[in-house]
This record gives structure tokens, sequence and C-alpha cells, in this order.
């Protein structure tokens, strides 16, 4: 099928209007905080597009026959984004500090499934290396039972040129519309403050992943616009003098003021010992964006270590959803329950029946047999679908907290009621309220 055919099948003559809502499930709240605005015209969108993938960094624009970016954008009322602000800012709060007394708890790292390495490490007593920023991402999802949280996305959080360039082009193109902010601008503030004699900053990624090349890329070039230096590296670019990080690279030898980890703390974990990521995490002095201790945070298991911690969690515990291990739920015989792993990315792991085709879903005991204590079950929430140009979707609105503030919104949908790799970015905007 041609893109104009494409086009065409999706948003058909006299259709571009957004259909009208789907009946809510029961027990839903009568008013969904989330609208869908219109589609914009395809060769206005087209251009937008084009300007993500040449001028800011969004190479994964068309992945086979789909497009990732939603031709329309999401609505919210001021005080819907007031509300999801403050809890995102009461959540962010509850987090760091129940990670700092994790730091000390060794059994409570075991049971959340913190890789063997780095809980060695920690178990050294060493200082923790200092951030150079904290960037945490809340996923918030509306349900049949109001606001809940899935997860949060506390080690390296993605989706910065989508939540700031992408939003920001919609809503040039939405009137009576605006951005939640621009969570790459309160990022890159953060790293100009602890940047400050040389104005380096190295940012750090993993070979061969398009999607983690492509967000310190944007980081990188927005960097630059500040006057600072950015260079892109690989863990094996790293080197450590009397704690404080160095290059050695092809095109650059010599220190730098910062670090920016676009790199999984698991998988630095799983590198060889000639690879210096230790720093990373503990005992360095130039300072980390995330450092190394956002893994403490980032396990899915956190929950299952919620009564034996003295950190009071009471955000979590009024918007997050009940969390068991899968040996105490009944997840095999109950649709109710999904497992995910403690540590996975861009939901590669969620697993629940209706999801997933007969053969996966018959091979998942195994998996879980083989490797117990890294699996949660987590009570499944009836999210309530929005309609839209694309037919029923399901949002998901990842609120950014950037030291402490809330910076703006990464939107994604999904057609079915599981966010995951397949879902298509969105632009999520406040409507203006009428005077």
């Amino acid at each position: 099928m041609s893109t104009r055919e494409r086009w065409r099948s999706l948003f058909p003559k006299g259709a571009r209007e957004t259909p009208p809502a789907p009946s809510p499930p029961r027990g839903a709240p009568v008013a969904h905080p989330i609208l869908a605005a219109p589609a914009l015209d395809p060769a206005v969108f087209r251009e937008i597009r084009r300007t993500m993938e040449l001028s800011h960094f969004k190479w994964d624009a068309q992945i086979g026959d789909e497009t990732t970016l939603a031709p329309f954008p999401l609505l919210i009322t001021p005080a819907t984004w007031a509300e999801l602000a403050a809890a995102a800012e009461r959540l962010s709060r509850e987090t760091l500090a129940a990670e700092r007394e994790l730091l000390f708890r060794p059994e409570l790292q075991r049971r959340i499934a913190v890789p063997r390495q780095l809980r060695a490490l920690f178990a050294r007593g060493a200082e923790p290396t200092p951030a150079a920023a904290r960037i945490l991402r809340f996923d918030f999802h509306w349900t049949t039972e109001g606001w809940r949280v899935s997860e949060v996305n506390s080690d390296v959080p993605g989706g910065f040129t989508e939540a700031s360039n992408f939003t920001r082009l919609m809503a040039s193109h939405t009137p009576g519309a605006r951005s939640t902010g621009d969570p790459t601008l309160a990022v890159v503030a953060a790293l100009g403050s602890v940047a400050t004699d040389r104005r380096s900053i190295a940012l750090l990624s993993a070979p061969g992943y398009l999607e983690d090349h492509q967000i310190v890329a944007h980081l990188a070039g927005r960097l630059r616009e500040q006057g600072l230096t950015a260079h892109l590296i690989s863990p094996h670019h790293l080197r450590w003098q009397d704690g404080r990080a160095h290059l050695a690279t092809s095109w650059f030898n010599g220190p730098v003021d910062a670090l920016v980890r676009f790199h999984q703390a698991e998988w630095l974990a799983r590198l060889s010992r000639d690879v210096a990521w230790e720093p990373l995490f503990v005992g360095a002095r130039t300072p980390v964006a995330n450092p190394g201790v956002a893994a403490l945070s980032e396990s899915k298991r956190l929950p299952l270590v919620w009564d034996a911690l003295a950190t009071p969690l009471p955000a979590w515990r009024s918007l997050a959803p009940e969390s068991r291990d899968p040996a105490d739920a009944p997840w095999r015989t109950d649709d109710g329950w999904v497992l995910k792993q403690a540590y996975s990315n861009t939901g590669g792991t969620v697993s629940m029946r209706s999801a997933m085709t007969a053969r996966a879903w018959s091979l998942l005991p195994w998996k879980v047999r083989l490797a117990p204590g890294q699996w949660v079950a987590q009570r499944r929430f009836e999210m309530v679908p929005v309609a839209s140009p694309l037919g029923a979707v399901y949002p998901c609105l990842g609120v950014y907290i950037v030291n402490g503030h809330a910076t703006g919104i990464y939107g994604r949908i999904a057609r079915k009621a599981i966010v995951d790799f397949a879902a298509i970015d969105v632009a999520v905007l406040v409507r203006e309220e009428a005077s």
C-alpha cells in the first residue's frame, strides 16, 4: 500500500474529525481527562515528520509499514497537568528516598533482583558517584479507578526529542493549545550548571542501538546550541584518573566535566573487567546523569520490599497497582495479572495472555521458572481508551521529573491495552481555558 493510500484509509474524506468517544467500561469515571484532537492536514504532518527526521534525530519515524508518530495531539486541561505534575513530584521524592535507604540494605537489593555485580559494588561502602542531574519519568494511565502509575523509568528514561521537539511542532499547528514543557531544555540547563570548568560533557550509550543513539545525538545537539562541547562515546572510551572522567578517543583525549549515561545499568554490569564502568556507580568525582545508584529504583520488583522499608511511600501506595512475587500470584489462571521482568526496556517483557500468542504464553512459565527472582506479577488495571483518528487507543502519559520538578510529558498510544515497543509517539498538549 502506498503512503497516499495509507493516509486515505486512515482518514477517509469527511472523516477527519475525531469520532465519538467509545463507551467507557463499567465503573469508569464519566469524563475522560484526555481528548484526542483532529488529525493535522496530511501535508502539514508530512512536513513535521520530515523535520523530525532531518533536524531532530527521529530516525525511527517509520518502522516497516507503521508510522511511529501520531498525526494528532492528545489534549488535557491545565488542572489535569497540574494534578499529574504534583503527583509525579511526590513520587519522585519518595523514589529517591527509598533509593537512598536501599543503598544500605543489601538483603533488599537481592530481593528486588539488583544484579550481583552491582550488589557487590554497593557493598564496598564507597560513596555513590554524584548526580549531574536526576531524571525520572513516571508513566501514568487513566483507568476505571482514575489515574494509575505503571512504573518509573529512573535509570535511563528516553523520549526527549519526541517530548520536546515533536510536541513543540504539533503545538504550533494546534490553536488554543500549548506544550506542558521542554524536558530536554531542563536537562541541558542542569548539565550546564555542573559543566563549569571545560564546558565539556560526554554522552555514553551502548553501541548498536539506534533508538539509544538518536537520544544522545539529540541531547548533544541541544548542549552544543548552549555553547557546550558534547562527545558521543561508548564505555570503552572511558578512563578515570583520581576519580575524574577522561576520554580516550580518536578525536579527543582529556577530561570532561560531566557524563550522561544512556546505557542501562544492568547492561553495564555485564561488561568485561577491562571496561571502566564501575565509577559510574560509586567512587567517582565527575558527576553523572543519571548516576548508577538509579538502578536500585529502576527494578520493577521494588514494590515487593515496600513493607520492609522505613521510608514512607504514600503516593506510590495510592497510585501503583498491587504487585506480588509470581509464586504468590495466580497469574497462570487469572487474567487479572500481568508479568514483568525486574529490568526490562520499552515494555518488551510485559506479558499478559490477551496480548500474546498461544505459543508465547505457553513458554512464559518456563521463562519464569528459569529465573523466578527476576519477575514480578502486577495486578492489571483497566485502562480506558480514547477515541482518535486512528480509532480507540490507550494513552500513556510519561511525566518527566528533572531535579525534582515536572518538566513535560512524553506521550504514547497503543491500539491494545498494553503500551510496549509497538506504541506510537504522540504529542500531549494543554488546552488553554477560555477566559
